[in-house]
């Protein structure tokens, strides 16, 4: 008998198995069918997933099937730490994991879901070299490692920003999507909100440690049915580090509820590195904004919202202590 997935690698393979596991019973029967022009009659899911890996030519082609919705890549990649945006179309996320089964399902036992980029945090000021020639010398490699950092930086916060808004929307009951993992663990036990509204007056609501801060978000959407929409583009995402370690982000987007588009936010987080498991990221602080406008009409086009905030600003939020976010 020929080996399942004559095709695929056994990491692929693997993953293949893992992703089949997501679909309903139903969906996993009518794809055996289609894979296997229904010479095979499983009696279970399991038997199910071995035809299906045994009768499929690649991990491409499997994925491909009308039967292996969208959603679910886009589950799974979730569920494995692979941070996409929503928007992807079916074959973003076909390549996306099969580039992840090529690099990093070796590390699925290693407690390692997401990785981040790495930041440099910058040197103190006022070192000096010998020399003018020195210190010219000095002066553009510093700007050019600065470049480089606040590029990475800025990796860091749209991949953050790509796996906050995610997981938050998904709790939305009007989403498609079920929802994903949100909780105080994403969090440190001593985060603070302070949350800003203006729908018709100023509102200022403040909150401390991870369950409060995690249920107050949590109700934007759950309860109150909000979509949150970041612009990750043309301004509306800045980032910045400080030397401790501090990383803001500043995001800008609008809020939606089902059609309709309600006003504008701007988003301000505080993430520290976690010490204990590597290439993991908590939230310290959080100041949210919400401005009101009246609902428009489906269609209405609105202009994309920005941060004003310049990178100088960034740098002395990141340089102060979180309790001054």
């Amino acid at each position: 008998m020929a080996s399942a997935g004559a095709g695929m690698s056994e990491r692929e393979q693997e993953g293949c198995r893992e992703l089949l596991e997501l679909l309903h019973t139903d969906d996993l029967i009518a794809l055996t069918d289609t894979v296997t022009n229904r010479l095979v009659q499983p009696d279970n899911r399991q038997e199910a997933i071995r035809a299906i890996l045994l009768y499929s030519q690649s991990a491409e082609e499997l994925l491909k099937r009308k039967k292996v919705f969208r959603d679910i890549i886009f589950k799974y990649l979730a569920l494995k730490g692979i941070i996409v945006p929503p928007s992807s179309e079916k074959h973003q996320l076909i390549n996306s994991a099969k580039e992840y089964w090529c690099k990093h399902l070796q590390n699925l036992h290693t407690g390692l879901k997401c990785e981040k980029p790495s930041i440099k945090i910058p040197e103190e000021e006022g070192k000096h070299t010998g020399g003018k020639q020195g210190d010219k010398q000095e002066g553009v490699k510093q700007e050019g490692n600065k470049h480089e950092d606040n590029k990475e930086c800025h990796s860091l916060g749209e991949e953050f920003c790509q796996w906050f808004f995610a997981i938050l929307n998904s709790q939305n009951p009007l989403h498609a999507k079920s929802p994903e993992d949100w909780g105080p663990q994403h969090f440190w036990d001593d985060v603070k909100l302070k949350f800003c509204y203006n729908t018709s007056e100023q509102n200022v609501e403040e909150y401390s440690g991870a369950e409060l801060v995690s249920l107050r978000l949590l109700s934007l959407v759950k309860e109150e049915y909000l979509y949150l929409n970041p612009n990750l583009n043309s301004g509306g995402l800045k980032c910045a580090v400080s030397r401790h370690g501090l990383v803001v982000v500043a995001v800008a987007g609008t809020v939606h509820r089902n059609t309709c588009c309600l006003g504008i936010f701007e988003q301000i987080f505080g993430l520290i590195r976690c010490p204990i498991r590597e290439n993991t990221w908590k939230i310290k602080t959080v100041h949210l904004r919400i401005v009101g406008q009246t609902a428009l009409e489906p269609g209405t086009p609105i202009e994309k919202p920005c941060i004003k905030y310049e990178q100088q600003e960034l740098q002395e939020l990141a340089l102060a202590e979180p309790h001054r976010f």
